[in-house]
């Protein structure tokens, strides 16, 4: 069975994004970031936090992790979204030397700061049940991603990095939870330090984990965004 985050991000510059970003030791607030909206769809361009030789910064970056190279008008080559699904990368593939994302988990671990996430599944009746879990007031959740670079433009993709589902969660998503990184310890540098190859560290991050509390709304659909039941709230581990 293949295991999926289901494709929507809910991203949004607030202060609890700011915050963290500085204490990572990255000034936001006179950056202007026109990826943001409650409904984020995969192959939707967001931005995301890396560091590499150039330093901490965001950059924007296409929510697929393999693009093809295609070739438009006046011969101006472009990118656009691989026929293979990609915009997760299931935890058990992170060490599977031509997988897609082995050799970015070694080199280019990025995050991607999200007010929340929306998950969806099927239930007894055949319907579907749609979710959104959100940070709690002034917070914000770190997902752990993956990126790469595609040349020449130096274009960005990513992908999110997705566990097992939480037992706190699959009531309302069975198949896989995205991997939400704690901001209270020094796991946010440790991943985003790109000169960190020994991956071992990050073994115990690919166990099911809430480093926060979050909030499950359930809705009718993503695009209307209807709460249909009271929200509900998931404590941390």
């Amino acid at each position: 069975m293949f295991t999926s985050m289901c494709g929507r991000l809910n991203v949004l510059d607030d202060t609890s994004v700011f915050e963290l970003c500085e204490q990572l030791g990255l000034d936001l607030r006179a950056h202007q970031n026109v990826h943001q909206g409650r409904f984020i769809r995969a192959t939707q361009t967001v931005e995301i936090l890396i560091n590499d030789e150039k330093g901490l910064r965001r950059v924007p970056a296409t929510w697929w992790l393999l693009l093809d190279k295609c070739v438009g008008e006046d011969n101006v080559v472009g990118f656009k979204p691989s026929r293979y699904t990609s915009f997760n990368t299931r935890y058990d593939k992170l060490n599977v030397p031509r997988s897609a994302g082995y050799q970015s988990y070694r080199k280019q671990r990025c995050v991607v700061l999200v007010k929340g996430f929306g998950e969806s599944q099927k239930v007894a009746d055949g319907t579907m049940q749609y979710t959104d879990f959100l940070a709690e007031p002034d917070k914000c959740i770190a997902l752990g991603g993956l990126y790469r670079v595609w040349q020449p433009g130096s274009v960005y993709s990513f992908s999110i990095i997705t566990t097992p589902a939480h037992p706190k969660i699959a009531s309302y998503h069975q198949k896989a939870s995205p991997l939400m990184l704690n901001q209270d310890d020094d796991t946010l540098h440790q991943w985003l330090d790109y000169r960190e190859t020994n991956t071992q560290l990050f073994d115990p991050l690919l166990t099911p984990r809430l480093p926060q509390n979050i909030i499950a709304q359930p809705i009718d659909k993503p695009s209307l965004y209807n709460a249909i039941a009271p929200s509900v709230l998931i404590p941390r581990d």
